[in-house]
Formats: C-alpha cells, sequence, structure tokens
C-alpha cells in the first residue's frame, strides 16, 4: 500500500510539474517574440481548440505556414483574418496578437487543482486501508 501511496504521489507531483512547466514555456516563448517581433495579418486555414493553422507573408514577401501553428488559438475560425505577432528571426514561432502566456495561466492551475483534488483524497483512503490491514 506505501507504494501505491508514493505513485500516487510521484503522479500527482508530475503532473504539476508539467502544468507549471508549460506556462514557463510559453513564457519564454512570448519573450522570444517580443525581442525582435515582427506583425501580420494571417489567414487562419484551420481552427481547433488545441491547434490552429496559419498563414502570413513577411515583409520580404515570404509566406509563412508555422507546422506547430499559431500559439494561442481559442476561438479562431477557418478563413478568418487575425493580427499574428511573430519573431523575425524565427516567424514559425507566431502568436495570435494581443494574447499571451496569462491564457495559458487558467488551464495549468486547474489542472493543478483538480490534480490535487482527486490525488489527496486518494492518500487519505489509501492510508486509511493501510491502517485498517495492521
Amino acid at each position: 500500500m506505501a507504494r501505491t501511496r508514493i505513485s500516487v504521489l510521484v503522479v500527482a507531483i508530475g503532473i504539476s510539474v508539467l502544468a507549471f512547466l508549460l506556462v514557463v514555456a510559453a513564457w519564454q516563448n512570448d519573450r522570444t517574440i517580443t525581442s525582435d517581433e515582427g506583425t501580420a495579418t494571417a489567414e487562419v486555414l484551420s481552427a481547433g481548440r488545441l491547434r490552429s493553422a496559419v498563414s502570413f507573408i513577411t515583409p520580404d514577401g515570404v509566406t509563412h505556414n508555422p507546422q506547430l501553428g499559431v500559439l494561442y488559438p481559442t476561438n479562431l475560425i477557418a478563413g478568418q483574418r487575425i493580427d499574428v505577432e511573430y519573431n523575425k528571426a524565427d516567424p514559425d514561432l507566431v502568436r495570435v496578437s494581443g494574447r499571451d502566456a496569462s491564457v495559458a495561466i487558467i488551464p495549468a492551475a486547474s489542472v493543478i487543482v483538480v490534480t490535487w483534488l482527486i490525488a489527496g483524497p486518494a492518500q487519505l483512503i489509501l492510508r486509511r486501508r493501510e491502517q485498517a490491514h495492521r
């Protein structure tokens, strides 16, 4: 039983760390974009909850269609024209204009809270079972 409790704890800590790192990575992407920022109008080619594809033309006339899509893609619609901000040195690093890492905080925090709302009671139940078997 002690191994199970430790496993639950390790999984909960792992999920929490990953959610935190997601926010840190989003913040780092924002810093990279802001450090050498370009702006353009992009067309949304496909829109999904987690990934949306866009296409935009930089001032040098090159069309970019970032393989990983656009950062912070919520509420986009295919065919829509949106303003984007991108890193001039790496135009594949692009975000919807006006959005930043702060939009990742609530989902990440929600994942952490739900994880611990499950792991906490699970720990208590496992501890009680362990004590009952003694």
